[in-house]
């Protein structure tokens, strides 16, 4: 890994115009592992901007200083910055298609591309690539990243790593959660990190609408597979009912797991051209082969799967017949 990131520190010395994005409906994960890598660039004096597909969803707002610290992307005004960079990081992806209407223009760039990311299984895109699927989060990667060239941590830098790391722990529960990485959030709270405050922003904000909708979630519960799975579901017209928007279901599926003695959750999400399931594993059962069964894939614990163009109704029995096999 040192090696690696003794590349990327050279690329990031040796040029100027940085673009830094990630995947489609980011997670706490990827908007934290965005605005750190981009805040370190900036105390470097480079030229930055972080473009993605989807807006930023609002529970992650209060990490912004302004409006502008992410853009949503547009055609005319951001392509040629696509093309034109010197050098495009990809952050807690690693299939390209997963930047949706960014991906032809990233590949177009003559950019040096640097992929940074902890997901299993990628795409050959990347020049560079610091990958390495036993780190808990992308925002313990952009931690060594930028702890290897020896800047000390502000509060500017150390709150969205903090906010990477614990949203993508499951607020420090999930396997991946080690000694050696309750030492790296310790420095994050020397920095200034006050945890209660990051929790509450992220799991203690939800609008009137997002808790209608949860209601709505827990009135469609079905146990299972002698009691050992749950899964939910939202549609589109729960969300349309509840005037909630999809980032709003953030989090539903781990309600599942909260039911005695159920080992394998699922939550599945209604789309205008199909629809997403969530997997969560609570004990042996590895939920990222199960995900990769309809497309999808992600961690032992944790995955998930987009079933384009799919009846959500129609397909709902297929996932749960194949997923009492792995119980």
């Amino acid at each position: 890994m040192n090696d690696t990131i003794k590349n990327i520190t050279n690329k990031i010395n040796s040029n100027e115009y940085f673009i830094i994005t990630t995947h489609v409906n980011p997670d706490g994960d990827a908007i934290g592992s965005e605005l750190a890598l981009a805040r370190y660039l900036t105390l470097l004096g480079k030229n930055v901007k972080i473009i993605n597909h989807s807006p930023t969803p609002d529970y992650l707002r209060f990490m912004l200083n302004s409006d502008n610290d992410i853009l949503e992307f547009n055609k005319k005004f951001h392509s040629s910055l696509i093309i034109n960079a010197d050098v495009i990081f990809t952050l807690d992806i690693n299939q390209l298609s997963r930047t949706k209407s960014l991906e032809g223009f990233i590949r177009k760039s003559n950019a040096i591309k640097i992929c940074i990311d902890h997901h299993p299984f990628p795409e050959d895109y990347a020049e560079l690539g610091l990958l390495d699927t036993l780190s808990s989060s992308t925002g313990e990667l952009i931690y060594y990243l930028i702890k290897q060239t020896g800047i000390k941590l502000n509060l500017d830098i150390a709150l969205p790593l903090y906010v990477a790391i614990m949203t993508d722990t499951g607020s420090f529960k999930y396997e991946r959660t080690t000694a050696k990485l309750h030492r790296i959030v310790a420095e994050l709270l020397d920095a200034g990190v006050i945890p209660i405050k990051a929790h509450q922003e992220i799991y203690d904000q939800g609008s009137a609408n997002r808790i209608q909708l949860l209601g709505r979630a827990f009135n469609s519960l079905v146990i299972t597979g002698d009691g050992k799975l749950a899964y939910m579901k939202i549609s589109l017209n729960d969300l349309k009912e509840t005037n909630s928007k999809e980032e709003d279901v953030e989090g539903f599926v781990s309600y599942t797991l909260s039911i005695k003695g159920v080992e394998v959750g699922l939550f599945f999400f209604e789309l205008d051209n199909g629809f997403k399931i969530s997997f969560r594993s609570a004990a042996t059962i590895p939920v990222n082969k199960l995900a990769a069964e309809f497309g999808g894939g992600g961690h032992f614990f944790a995955a998930g799967a987009r079933l384009e163009n799919k009846n959500m109704e129609k397909t709902i029995p297929e996932v749960i017949e194949t997923a009492i096999k792995y119980l």
